[in-house]
């Protein structure tokens, strides 16, 4: 019989004409930023309703400028999940700020809104929310707080490229939003990430902070008012960005077709009565995610050996698993700010017990079956 293929939490999907396009510019002579950057730029703004976007080295990058154009700096609190990678918190604590993290709601598994409102005191500057696996928050109550408040909203879109609320794109919308292009996203540029902006003067302050914070004029005039970081995009990523933006639709379809074929089976297979909760589903009229992963919560209570148990279980049967994400307030860096296990039970439950499954564009058709059944074979099987 012969060995099953493996099957990788994640995969790439660069297509051939991608490919050629970066093997152009490898051999135009000009492979930092330059005109496929600027294309690639047009492209987004296009996408999101003709806001400003500049394309950035990382989603890291992103979020940092975001906070500083927000004018968020020492002595600032801004409100945000524990639900998330560290990066989200890190670049808070990277301009002087604190980072307040508040519970989430175990359904959507996003900032528990009810929670933000209790946390806001006199020193919170700005809220950030994350649309973990791609799910908006409710997005009509986020921005009604942040108005009755006056605060600032980062929106962490890392995930979220081309979901959607009531009908409109993540990003044609809102305050500040920051999406990723890592190799992991739905649309890659291998490393790579945007900021959507609400006007030009804030989007030639970040412009000026992607590179060093440098101002030119003329010919040869050059100055700095602040200094900024190295966060600019090169033409060879920004190739592959511009073929993965081309394909976004086929790219979107595609992923919420592996996810209603995981709900199927996973129905089929009573994955429920086995304790494991499904990720929750897309609501049309209101939050619509892209599917940028699918994941479950295990009944890690009762599992001998928990989550790491049913991962090597499913790699030895082909079937790569990722975790995303352990609670970062439990982190030593975050604990010696006074974070503590009990301050927020749906996130610590939830970072102790997520797994996310394989879901990529080039999953057969029949790999989420086979997922499932050797996810609900793990399960049983791991019982005490």
């Amino acid at each position: 019989m012969a060995e099953m293929p493996f099957i990788p939490f994640t995969r790439p999907d660069i297509d051939p004409a991608t490919i050629a396009a970066v093997g152009e510019v490898l051999a135009s002579g000009w492979i930092t930023t330059g005109p496929k950057s600027q294309a690639f730029e047009a492209r987004l703004s296009e996408l999101f309703g003709g806001r400003p976007v500049r394309a950035f080295a990382n989603g890291t990058s992103t979020m940092e400028v975001a906070l500083r154009v927000a004018g968020i700096g020492p002595g600032d609190e801004v409100i945000t999940t524990a639900l998330t990678w560290v990066a989200t918190a890190n670049v808070v604590c990277a301009v002087g700020a604190r980072p307040v993290f508040v519970d989430v709601d175990p359904r959507t598994r996003n900032l528990d809104l009810d929670a933000v409102e209790a946390a806001i005191t006199p020193r919170t500057r700005a809220l950030i929310p994350v649309y973990l696996a791609g799910l908006p928050v409710d997005m009509d109550r986020l921005y009604s707080i942040a108005r009755q408040h006056r605060l600032r909203v980062i929106e962490d879109a890392a995930q979220a490229i081309d979901s959607r609320w009531r009908g409109a794109r993540i990003g044609a919308i809102g305050d500040l939003v920051s999406f990723s292009f890592h190799a992991n996203k739905n649309l890659t540029s291998v490393e790579g990430g945007c900021l959507v902006l609400n006007s030009p003067e804030e989007a030639l302050r970040a412009e000026r902070l992607r590179l060093q914070g440098v101002i030119r004029s003329g010919s040869d005039g050059m100055d700095m008012e602040e200094p900024g970081g190295k966060f600019n995009l090169s033409d060879v990523h920004a190739a592959v960005g511009l073929g993965q933006l081309a394909r976004l639709d086929a790219i979107t379809r595609r992923r919420a077709e592996l996810a209603a074929r995981y709900f199927d089976v996973a129905a089929r297979a009573g994955l429920a009565d086995l304790g494991i909760e499904l990720p929750p589903a897309a609501e049309p009229d209101t939050a619509l995610t892209n599917w940028h992963m699918f994941q479950v919560v295990l009944p890690v209570e009762r599992i001998e050996g928990a989550r790491a148990a049913v991962m090597q279980a499913l790699r030895a049967q082909g079937i790569g698993t990722g975790v995303h994400y352990p609670a970062l307030h439990l982190f030593k860096f975050y604990r010696d700010q006074g974070w503590r296990e009990g301050m927020l039970p749906h996130t610590e439950r939830i970072g102790r017990a997520i797994l996310t499954l394989p879901l990529f564009t080039t999953m057969a058709d029949t790999d989420p079956e086979r997922v499932v059944s050797a996810l609900a074979r793990a399960v049983m099987e791991l019982k005490p």
